[in-house]
């Protein structure tokens, strides 16, 4: 794994620190999640067949204009004035393992889901991927914690609520899962 991808799932350790959301006694290890789902639509405002070039008009008047994807099989079914949704999920989930319980390590699954040749355009996406690091170093001083990625690199991390430190200890395995999903769909406008 690159440098900065264990920088940002470092950061993301950081809000395993200081969310508080350790659920129950002092001896359990710490775990937890946070989740967004943002939505939006947009509307057809041109589209070219030919050159399957779109213009899409969000709800703040703001447009985009650019080429549809090969990859978008059933374009002639697209009409101006059909609405395209817009989802974007993005979560992260923590657990702190104790030493043995996980192997550092790097996992990775994708999938694409597109709508059939019978249906109007759409498309699923969706990306985790989950990181198992080992805490090589704990400073209740300085209120840091040091993690060390699978490939040996190392960040060091503040905990923004440093007596959450006394939950982990060095050895102790964090494994962290980042899932983002994107989901379009053109929906048609019901006829005035």
């Amino acid at each position: 794994m690159k440098r900065t991808g264990i920088v940002v799932l470092a950061g993301l350790f950081v809000i395993a620190l200081s969310a508080g959301v350790w659920g129950g006694e002092m001896a359990k290890k710490p775990s937890g999640e946070t989740s967004s789902l943002v939505e939006s639509t947009a509307t057809v405002e041109t589209l070219d067949y030919k050159s399957r070039m779109a213009t899409l008009r969000g709800a703040d008047g703001s447009t985009l204009t650019f080429r549809v994807s090969d990859a978008v099989k059933n374009l002639e079914k697209v009409q101006v004035g059909d609405k395209v949704k817009f989802q974007y999920y993005e979560s992260v989930a923590w657990e702190v393992k104790k030493a043995g319980e996980a192997t550092p390590g790097v996992m990775k699954s994708e999938g694409v889901k597109r709508s059939g040749a019978e249906h109007l355009p759409a498309k699923l996406e969706a990306t985790q991927t989950t990181v198992t690091t080992t805490i090589e170093a704990i400073d209740k001083q300085k209120q840091t914690v040091t993690l060390k990625g699978p490939e040996g690199n190392s960040v060091v991390v503040k905990a923004r609520h440093p007596e959450n430190l006394e939950k982990v200890k060095v050895g102790d395995k964090v494994v962290i899962t980042y899932t983002e999903a994107l989901a379009v769909s053109v929906e048609k406008v019901a006829a005035k």
